[in-house]
C-alpha cells in the first residue's frame, strides 16, 4: 500500500464533520442578489460569468454547475469552506439557487485574468518563479488541510498580473486524503495526469497534484504548452516515457560551450527505464496493447528542449526543481513545503 510521506493522517486525526461532505447541509444564500454580466467560461461540469453583487456593486464570479450528483457538488462547497481564507485559494462567497430548477450556483471573488495563452509568453524568469512560488503556497496550504486538488493546470490558476495576484480555482475534482482509500484515476486532465493515473494506481495521494505543477513549469520555463502533448491516455504515457520534442515553429540551436558545460551534471529524462522500476516496484501491470505502444525510449537530458527562444528561462536550478518533480515514482517528487524551501529556483535573488 502506498502513502503519502507528508500530511497522511490529516483527517484521521480531524473530526467527522470536516470530511463527511455527505452530511453537509447547504446554506442557500439569495441568488437575487446576484446578477450575470457576461459569460467567461464553461467546463464539462459549468458555465463560469462575470456577475455583480447587486447589494454593494462589487464584481464576482458565478459558476452555474450543470446536473451531476448532489454528492459531488456538496464535496466542492465542502472543500471550499474548508480552505476558506488559505493563501492563494479562490473565496466562496455564497451558494446560491435557482427557485424553479434548483440550478445551484457558486459565488467566487472575482480575479481579472489573463488567458495563460497570452500571458505566459511575456513571462520573465523571475515572474515564472514568482508565480509559481504562490501557486505553492495553496497547493501546501490544501494538502496540509488533508485535501488533494486533483486538477492543476493553467486554466485553474487564475492570475491578475497587473496586482500580481494568483487563485487557484476549481475544486471540482479535488478529495479528503485517507490513507490507503483508492480513488478513481479519471481526474485531472490528460496533459497533466501523473503517471500514476495512467497506469490506474488508485492509491495515490497529494503528490499528484507535484507531477501537474511540474508539468505547468515545464510549460513555462520551455515555452511548450502543454509539455507533454498525448492524444489520449495511452498516448500520453507514450510521451512522458519518450518525452517529445514536438516544438513548432522553433528550431532547436546549438548554445555555445558555456552553455552547454552549464547543464552537464544534470539528470537525464523519464524514459522506460524508470517507468518498469515504478511498476515492478508497485507490482502494476500494464495493459498489454499499452506496454506494446509505450516501447522502449531511452532517457534524454532536459538540454534537449532548450532553444533560442527559451533560454533565457532555462538555468540549472530550473533543471533541479523540474527534475525532482516530473519522476515517475510519487513518493520521490518534491512535496510542495520542501520545493518552497529548499531550492534556489524559488530564490528571488536571481537565477
Amino acid at each position: 500500500m502506498s502513502k503519502a510521506r507528508v500530511y497522511t493522517d490529516v483527517n484521521v486525526l480531524r473530526p467527522k464533520e470536516y470530511w463527511d461532505y455527505e452530511a453537509l447541509t447547504v446554506q442557500w444564500g439569495e441568488q437575487d442578489n446576484y446578477e450575470v454580466v457576461r459569460k467567461v467560461g464553461r467546463g464539462k461540469y459549468s458555465e463560469v460569468f462575470e456577475g455583480i453583487n447587486v447589494n454593494n456593486n462589487e464584481k464576482c464570479i458565478i459558476k452555474i454547475l450543470k446536473p451531476v450528483k448532489k454528492k459531488k457538488i456538496k464535496r466542492e462547497i465542502k472543500i471550499l469552506q474548508n480552505l476558506y481564507g488559505g493563501p492563494n485559494i479562490v473565496k466562496l462567497l455564497d451558494i446560491v439557487r435557482d427557485q424553479h430548477s434548483k440550478t445551484p450556483s457558486l459565488i467566487f471573488e472575482y480575479v481579472n485574468n489573463t488567458d495563460f495563452k497570452v500571458l505566459y509568453p511575456t513571462l520573465t524568469d523571475y515572474d515564472i518563479r514568482y508565480y509559481i512560488y504562490e501557486l505553492l503556497k495553496a497547493l501546501d496550504y490544501c494538502h496540509s488541510q488533508g485535501i488533494m486538488h486533483r486538477d492543476v493546470k493553467p486554466h485553474n490558476v487564475m492570475i491578475d498580473h497587473e496586482l500580481r495576484k494568483l487563485r487557484l480555482i476549481d475544486w471540482g475534482l479535488a478529495e479528503f486524503y485517507h490513507p490507503g482509500k483508492e480513488y478513481n484515476v479519471r481526474v485531472a486532465s490528460r496533459y497533466f495526469k501523473g503517471p500514476e493515473l495512467l497506469v490506474d494506481l488508485q492509491d495515490y495521494d497529494y503528490s499528484l497534484d507535484m507531477w501537474s505543477l511540474g508539468c505547468m513549469f515545464a510549460g513555462m520555463i520551455f515555452r511548450k504548452e502543454p509539455f507533454f502533448y498525448g492524444h489520449d491516455n495511452h498516448d500520453q504515457l507514450v510521451k512522458i516515457a519518450k518525452v517529445d520534442i514536438h516544438q513548432k515553429r522553433t528550431v532547436c540551436i546549438p548554445l555555445g560551450t558555456y552553455a552547454l558545460d552549464k547543464f552537464s551534471f544534470l539528470s537525464l529524462v523519464l524514459g522506460t527505464d524508470g517507468l518498469n522500476v515504478y511498476l515492478n516496484k508497485y507490482r502494476i501491470e500494464l495493459d498489454p496493447q499499452l506496454e506494446a505502444l509505450v516501447g522502449r525510449h531511452s532517457r534524454k537530458p532536459w538540454t534537449k528542449f532548450i532553444n533560442a527562444d527559451n533560454q533565457h528561462l532555462v538555468s540549472h536550478e530550473a533543471i533541479d526543481f523540474l527534475d525532482k518533480l516530473l519522476r515517475y515514482d510519487h513518493q520521490d517528487r518534491l512535496t510542495a513545503r520542501e520545493a518552497m524551501v529548499s531550492f534556489p529556483v524559488l530564490n528571488f535573488g536571481g537565477m
